[in-house]
């Protein structure tokens, strides 16, 4: 018997399938929840979360038993704050939803809400997404009006939809997920009405509400950065995102508590195949440099410590934190001349104080964000592969990096062996593991069409195209 007819093929089949699960993945959610999605954190261990505007907080149905969630964010106005800002383009932030959550037990077959099954981790993690840098810029002191109100010029929903097609086992977010800080300027049709400040409004729409499909896809592992500081949005990075339990102390709430609140410790997800994910916490490192004695640099290098000792765990290792050490940009000084942005000097300075080569040796590749493009870095010298993803939906990098980078050095001693980059397009990464110590990386732009591929195998990568058109 003939299951399907001629002319109905395999690839039709999958894509009609793939279309029937990304529906499904997409159900609408009940009315009085706002998101729902599946963060990982230490040692793998899988949270369910939910934002509501009920009284109370929902019931799951974990392999057919209800599992109350419980309250993690009661409803609140925090006072304001120093912040990043000016007191006059800052204001309270007003949270007037609640916020739940639920660990699910390793070996979890099935997790719902209402119906609705959250994706849950696989034993061996072999297709990754990797996004990067994603809200809308609206900053006073760098006259950035990003127009949030049109998708092409902020395209995060539309590379969260294509993302989740391509069906994840896991999603990377490498940091700054939250950009509308200051309110948009009278008669800018761009960003006219679009919430800012560090509240809910705001982060609803800056990321949950784009990031829907792909919250619904695939369970997610949280980076912080810059952007999610104290003095910026780390009331909603704890609130929300963050994978360990919120303590008052260590919520961003009150400004003489961030010596608490803007550090955390690295911590490790297995990926399978004798591979994990180190995740360091970088969000308070400055560009500037760090010097003995900061707090930022012994955190720094206690935190070098720990990411090295989590290391040996196992023979491969991908590190995530949003500030590349080994990448670089490029912007404009103040005669309008072009200047190189190289890796952050503070994590340099720090992890260096500890390790000349800035990496635990067992360190495969850095997977970071913070330079508003696309990135990859192989080097003649002993460092791991850099990749950066900044570029899933904040106003991109566009001064061009020089054309040949053979004499740039990203870190003291770092010598570039191969060099990729795309510089003013919008995307996400993939990585397919497809042996025990390579992967195939492949750059997607907006709509998920591929751009560009790559292969890291060892400590060492190489692309197609040196430069993405």
């Amino acid at each position: 018997m003939r299951l399907l007819p001629p002319r109905f093929t395999r690839p039709v089949f999958a894509s009609l399938a793939a279309a029937i699960l990304a529906g499904c993945a997409t159900a609408p959610l009940p009315p009085d929840v706002l998101s729902t999605w599946v963060v990982l954190g230490e040692e793998g261990a899988a949270t369910a979360r939910v934002i509501t505007v009920a009284a109370a907080c929902p019931t799951l149905d974990v392999d057919g038993r209800p599992v109350p969630m419980a309250v993690r964010a009661a409803p609140a106005t925090i006072a304001q704050r120093s912040t990043a800002s000016s007191p006059e383009d800052s204001k309270p932030s007003a949270f007037p939803v609640l916020a739940c959550e639920a660990p699910l037990p390793a070996g979890t077959q099935k997790a719902a809400l209402a119906g609705i099954e959250l994706p849950l981790p696989r034993h061996e993690a072999r297709r990754i997404v990797v996004i990067g840098d994603t809200g809308c810029r609206l900053k006073k002191a760098d006259h950035a009006w990003q127009a949030c109100n049109d998708p092409e010029q902020f395209p995060f929903a539309g590379v969260t939809a294509a993302a989740a097609r391509w069906r994840p086992d896991l999603v990377i977010h490498v940091g700054d997920y939250h950009y509308r800080e200051n309110p948009c300027p009278d008669g800018n049709a761009g960003c006219a009405g679009s919430p800012w400040g560090y509240g809910w409004d705001t982060w609803r729409e800056d990321f949950f509400r784009p990031a829907e499909p792909l919250l619904r896809a695939a369970p997610w592992v949280m980076v912080r950065g810059n952007h999610e500081s104290c003095a910026r949005a780390g009331q909603g990075w704890w609130r929300f995102l963050d994978p360990r339990p919120l303590q008052a102390g260590r919520d961003c709430n009150a400004q003489g508590d961030d010596a608490t609140g803007d550090y955390s410790d690295p911590y490790a997800v297995p990926l399978g195949g004798d591979a994990q994910l180190i995740v360091v916490d970088t969000a308070a490192t400055s560009w500037r440099g760090l010097k003995p004695g900061d707090t930022g640099f012994d955190r720094y290098r206690d935190a070098y410590a720990q990411a090295e000792a989590l290391s040996r765990r196992t023979t491969w290792n991908l590190l995530a934190n949003h500030h590349p050490v080994l990448g670089f940009g490029a912007g404009l000084d103040k005669a309008s001349q072009v200047r190189l942005e190289l890796g952050d000097a503070g994590l340099q300075q720090s992890f260096g104080s500890v390790n000349p080569m800035l990496l635990p040796p067992r360190v495969q590749a850095l997977l970071s964000g913070h330079v508003h493009m696309w990135q990859q870095v192989s080097f003649r010298t002993d460092h791991p592969s850099q990749f950066v993803a900044g570029f899933s939906g904040t106003q991109e990098d566009v001064v061009p990096l020089p054309d040949d980078v053979s004499t740039v050095q990203p870190a003291p001693g770092a010598e570039i062996a191969q060099f990729s980059a795309w510089q003013g397009g919008f995307g996400f990464m993939t990585m397919e593991r497809t042996g025990p110590d390579t992967w195939q990386v492949t750059v997607h732009d907006r709509g998920g069409q591929v751009r560009n591929r790559c292969l890291l195998k060892g400590r060492t990568s190489s692309c197609a195209i040196g430069r993405v058109p």
